[in-house]
């Protein structure tokens, strides 16, 4: 699952779609990724890509290094260095063009890429943002909380499904359940989550893709999940007495 870490977080700091990637390699004609294969690397259940996989994003990952020294690519250079054919690449590197480097900024080739695949190698330590079973449940209370600004979830409803850019039903249905507190996030599909998460706060106009890294909102959503109060022992004890309280101002 190293991979999928390492790839997940490389379109999130990024903030690109996953149309990017691929189309970055046939621009460059540096071999073939599908959008299948990166969604499933991305998922950690493609077992055995095959050579040209590493071949292509590392060729992809060495050219935005010598490109994009400054980490975004100037529009007229991309024209220029892409044949004029592909405007939706122009746009996606002139906002953000980060390459993958290891800790000691080297930067990663395909040999690199399929030391990490097959656990030869760690991902860089930036790029391995993994979330552990044990917080998921409180990192939800956290989005829940952070996305409604504590406010009941049907005065936020439309607005947030609104932003929320995913169209399959499932996903859609899964993310009302969470912001509503009635089930929570697995730590695979919070890490699943993030880049659309983020999405859905720039949507709303609440934060830019590029004001708040994947590193800084999982970090953020940490934070929030610790002021939280503990979930353990259930329905906090207080609870009656607090509605015995809004029904007192109520009558």
């Amino acid at each position: 699952m190293a991979f999928a870490h390492l790839i997940r977080h490389w379109h999130g700091c990024n903030a690109w779609s996953h149309r990017v990637l691929p189309g970055l390699a046939e621009a460059l004609d540096v071999g073939r990724v599908h959008n299948s294969q990166l969604s499933m690397l991305r998922n950690g259940k493609l077992a055995s890509p095959g050579p040209e996989v590493f071949l292509a994003l590392g060729r992809i990952n060495r050219w935005l290094a010598i490109e994009a020294p400054e980490g975004r690519l100037d529009p007229g250079r991309a024209e220029a260095l892409l044949d004029g054919h592909h405007p939706e690449l122009y746009e996606a590197l002139g906002a953000s063009a980060l390459p993958v480097r290891g800790d000691d900024h080297e930067v990663l080739g395909p040999g690199e890429l399929l030391e990490v695949f097959v656990g030869l190698r760690q991902p860089p330590s930036a790029f391995d943002l993994r979330i552990d079973d044990t917080e998921a449940a409180d990192l939800s209370a956290a989005l829940g909380q952070l996305f409604t600004a504590g406010r009941p979830w049907r005065l936020c409803r439309d607005q947030l499904m609104a932003a929320y850019p995913v169209e399959k039903r499932q996903r859609r249905e899964r993310f009302a359940a969470v912001m509503a507190g009635q089930v929570d996030y697995s730590a695979s599909e919070l890490e699943a989550e993030l880049l659309d998460l983020r999405r859905t706060l720039a949507m709303i106009g609440a934060a830019g893709e590029e004001d708040l890294g994947a590193d800084r909102f999982l970090e953020l959503l940490r934070q929030l999940a610790r002021q939280q109060p503990s979930r353990e022992g259930g329905i906090p004890v207080d609870l009656a007495i607090a509605i015995r309280q809004q029904l007192g101002g109520a009558a």
